[in-house]
C-alpha cells in the first residue's frame, strides 16, 4: 500500500471538485469559452489522476522503487499540468498573464505520460 498515493489522490480529488465547481459557477460568466474549456480540462485530468492514485495506493508496494516512480510521476504531473492551467486561465482573466506557466503545462503532461509508461513497464516487463 502506498500512503502517499492515497493522500495525494484524496487531496487531488477534493480539489478537483472544489476547483471544478469554482470554474463552472463563479468563472463561467467571466471567462470566454476557450478559457473555461481549458480550466475544465485541468479539473478533468486532475480528477482522472486522483482516481488512479487512489487505485494505485491500494495496489502498489511503496518499498519498490518503480512503484514510487509511478506515484511521484503522477503527483508531479498533476501539479505541473492542472495547476499551471488554472494559473494561466485565472491570470489571463485578471489581465496579468503569467507567461512562465505556459511551458510548465506540457512538462506536467510529460510527467503524466511517464507515469503511465512506467505503469505499463511494470506490468509488462516486471510482473
Amino acid at each position: 500500500m502506498s500512503v502517499i498515493a492515497l493522500i495525494f489522490g484524496s487531496i487531488f480529488g477534493f480539489l478537483a471538485i472544489v476547483l471544478g465547481a469554482f470554474g463552472a459557477h463563479l468563472l463561467k460568466k467571466k471567462l470566454n469559452q476557450d478559457q473555461l474549456q481549458s480550466f475544465e480540462t485541468g479539473a478533468k485530468y486532475q480528477m482522472y489522476h486522483a482516481i488512479v492514485l487512489l487505485v494505485l495506493g491500494y495496489n502498489l508496494n511503496d518499498t519498490l522503487a518503480i512503484d514510487n516512480y509511478i506515484v511521484y510521476s503522477f503527483i508531479i504531473g498533476v501539479v505541473l499540468f492542472s495547476f499551471s492551467i488554472y494559473g494561466l486561465v485565472i491570470s489571463t482573466y485578471k489581465g496579468k498573464k503569467l507567461k512562465f506557466l505556459g511551458p510548465i503545462t506540457p512538462l506536467g503532461g510529460l510527467f503524466l505520460t511517464l507515469g503511465w509508461l512506467l505503469l505499463l513497464y511494470k506490468y509488462i516487463v516486471l510482473f
